[in-house]
């Protein structure tokens, strides 16, 4: 039988918020982990494709080619279910709370940019989903070679429509990471005094150093400086 306190719990919006801060927080080492597979661009084409190879052909031979690649993507869309699950839900059940409309706006409760998740979220979804048929699949690349991470990064990026759509997207992702970030360690009782008034400025500082890392590469390879 189901732990009837468990189900009680996860139903209610701190266990919702639990599980979306969890699943924030899975999402979030993946980001700072794919930065770091991708910044090895700019040590040439052949550390650049070694390391898209190792991804292909990690945990052999003891697991198949590319099954714990297939795994980890599994795992992070489940989380990104989670996560967009857990918001809805938060959502609703604070539409359905609300009686009456606000009659005073609180910039200190409602940020612009906590009302402006959503539709960065929606935007982080689109540019996932644009970047995986672009540089994963290669069905949105017109130059796309299996096997050549770099040419394809260096092909790629050489269309300024193409770079401009990755920059967009990058900078929606810092801004929901900025977010995302702190609430995430709220969520979790790291809600101290001593450091609260740090909290936002180090989610600030992650969340740009992040952004630059990934607009780096673009623009690298629009300036020349790799090619």
């Amino acid at each position: 039988m189901p732990d009837i306190e468990n189900v009680r719990v996860r139903r209610t919006s701190i266990g919702r918020k639990l599980a979306m801060a969890t699943a924030s927080i899975l999402l979030f080492l993946y980001v700072v982990a794919h930065l770091a597979g991708n910044l090895k661009v700019f040590l040439g084409a052949e550390s650049f494709n070694h390391y898209a190879e190792w991804l292909r052909v990690v945990g052999e031979p003891l697991f198949p080619e590319k099954s714990v690649l297939w795994i980890a993507r599994v795992v992070l869309l489940a989380a990104l279910f989670v996560h967009i699950g857990a918001y809805v839900q938060l959502w609703l059940q604070k539409r359905r709370a609300r009686t009456t409309r606000y009659k005073k706006y609180d910039p200190q409760v409602f940020s612009w940019m906590s009302r402006a998740m959503a539709w960065g979220g929606i935007a982080i979804f689109a540019f996932v989903t644009y970047h995986l048929l672009h540089l994963t699949f290669g069905t949105a690349h017109p130059d796309f070679i299996a096997g050549d991470a770099y040419h394809n990064v260096i092909a790629g990026f050489q269309s300024i429509p193409v770079a401009g759509v990755y920059a967009v997207g990058v900078i929606a992702l810092g801004m929901h990471l900025y977010h995302g970030l702190w609430s995430a360690l709220q969520t979790f009782g790291i809600n101290n005094p001593k450091y609260n008034r740090y909290r936002r400025p180090a989610a600030a500082i992650i969340a740009v150093l992040i952004t630059i890392g990934y607009l780096s590469i673009p623009l690298a390879v629009l300036t020349g400086v790799i090619r």
